[in-house]
């Protein structure tokens, strides 16, 4: 059976749909995992799940594939650089409260989220989220 390279970057799955929660939880789990690694941890309890570096390029790839196609929420809105920066705010904002500020002050969160952003919306895919964190390591 011959496969296209039409059929290869064809993101639509029958039936499946694309929800706020879906792309909110993509960015959350990016931004917390690429923090961890970047403080040396390579495995990271998020939400009560073991997750490493896969969940995190999972996560990562499944948004830049959405911004790169357009793709709506089911809730309506197109899912663009916009909606996801707005999306990380928020996600910021919880995870500080989440954390306090004792924890926050010693964190990488801000800069695990300008490695998400360079990862999930540069207009070429980034061959390895973790090659792009690894330039921000001082």
């Amino acid at each position: 059976m011959a496969v296209t390279a039409a059929q290869l970057s064809d993101v639509k799955v029958p039936g499946g749909t694309i929800t706020e929660n879906g792309l909110r939880m993509n960015v959350s789990v990016g931004i917390q995992y690429i923090e961890s690694w970047m403080r040396g941890t390579g495995a990271a309890a998020i939400n009560n799940l073991m997750e490493d570096v896969a969940t995190a390029e999972i996560s990562r790839s499944q948004v830049w594939q959405w911004v790169k196609h357009s793709s709506r929420l089911a809730e309506g809105p197109t899912v663009n650089a916009d909606l996801v920066r707005e999306l990380a705010d928020d996600e910021m904002s919880q995870l500080r409260e989440r954390y306090g500020e004792e924890v926050w002050a010693k964190s990488r969160f801000s800069e695990a989220r300008q490695v998400f952003e360079e990862v999930a919306l540069s207009k070429e895919f980034q061959p390895f989220l973790t090659l792009v964190a690894l330039s921000h390591i001082s």
